[in-house]
């Protein structure tokens, strides 16, 4: 059974709920998060997605993504997916939300208010390869170094989110 995705105004208030697939072919605004995991050395575990992802297959982005399902919290919805994805547990923090919109080559389209949140973990994941396909560590300036010279590379919304939060890893997070 598809899972549905919470409908949200611009003010983060619930509004409904709607297939996820419906919701990203309407490009209607709903409620997702965004998971980055540092560890302390200062670096960012990026994830890349798996092939067979309907969009946005083999890109690099944050550590986990997706959606909260109804009654769930933002940092209970994160771990969640945290271990679904990356097959582990870590104590995490929202630090902002946004909302963006991104279209894709096959037709569908990303209307999120996302929840930004970060969390701490030193060991490496157990990886869903359903989910993702690889892993990594990388500094924070040299992810937008290679942003820079390869933006085909990573997702939309990956992109967007490092650019708000990379400030935010270079004076708070140890490098």
């Amino acid at each position: 059974m598809e899972e549905n995705v919470i409908l949200v105004d611009e003010n983060n208030v619930q509004i409904g709920l709607m297939p996820k697939m419906e919701a990203h072919e309407k490009a209607v605004l709903h409620r997702a998060f965004s998971v980055f995991i540092m560890n302390n050395k200062g670096e960012t575990m990026l994830q890349q997605r798996a092939a067979d992802k309907y969009h946005s297959p083999l890109l690099w982005t944050n550590t986990c993504c997706s959606h909260q399902r109804d009654g769930e919290s933002n940092i209970e919805a994160g771990k969640r997916r945290l271990q679904e994805e990356m097959g582990f547990q870590a104590d995490l923090k929202e630090l902002f939300s946004f909302i963006y919109k991104a279209p894709f080559d096959n037709g569908l389209t990303e209307h999120e208010y996302d929840h930004v949140m970060f969390g701490f973990y030193e060991d490496d994941p157990d990886i869903n390869e359903s989910e993702v396909a690889d892993w990594k560590w990388m500094k924070p300036s040299l992810i937008k170094a290679d942003i820079l010279k390869n933006p085909n590379e990573y997702t939309e919304w990956f992109k967007i989110i490092f650019e708000k939060f990379y400030e935010h890893l270079i004076k708070d997070v140890p490098q």
